[in-house]
C-alpha cells in the first residue's frame, strides 16, 4: 500500500483507505495484524482514515474502498487529477497523502 499522491501519471490502483502505515506484525486500531488482512478487511474503511465531514465528502464523490482510480496528472507538487470511472477529480496533495491505495499489478 502507498499514498495516492505517490502514483505516477497513467498508473492505476485500488483505493484501500487505511490511514495507518503498517509494518510487519503491526496492529490495526481495530485489533488485528496487518499481515492477517493484507490491508483489506471489513474493518479497513474510510473511517480508519478520516472522520466527520472530510470522510463523508470523499465517500460522496466516489473515493471509497474498492474503487479503481487512474492518475491523470501528478507533477510532484500541487493538486492531482484522477480518473474515477468516467469522472475526473482534482484533489489536493495533502489529502491524497492520507488516502492509501494498492497498485494494480500489470
Amino acid at each position: 500500500m502507498s499514498p495516492l499522491a505517490l502514483l505516477k501519471e497513467g498508473e492505476m490502483a485500488e483505493i484501500v483507505m487505511c490511514h495507518e502505515k503498517h509494518g510487519q506484525g503491526r496492529q490495526h486500531r481495530h485489533g488485528h495484524n496487518h499481515d492477517q488482512c493484507g490491508g483489506k478487511c471489513d474493518n479497513c474503511t474510510g473511517h480508519d482514515l478520516l472522520t466527520g465531514e472530510v470522510s463523508d465528502h470523499l465517500m460522496h464523490i466516489g473515493l471509497r474502498p474498492g474503487k479503481q482510480v487512474e492518475m491523470i496528472t501528478n507533477k510532484g507538487t500541487g493538486p492531482l487529477v484522477l480518473r474515477l470511472e468516467e469522472s475526473r477529480i482534482a484533489l489536493g496533495r495533502g489529502m491524497a497523502m492520507k488516502i492509501y491505495v494498492r497498485r494494480n499489478k500489470e
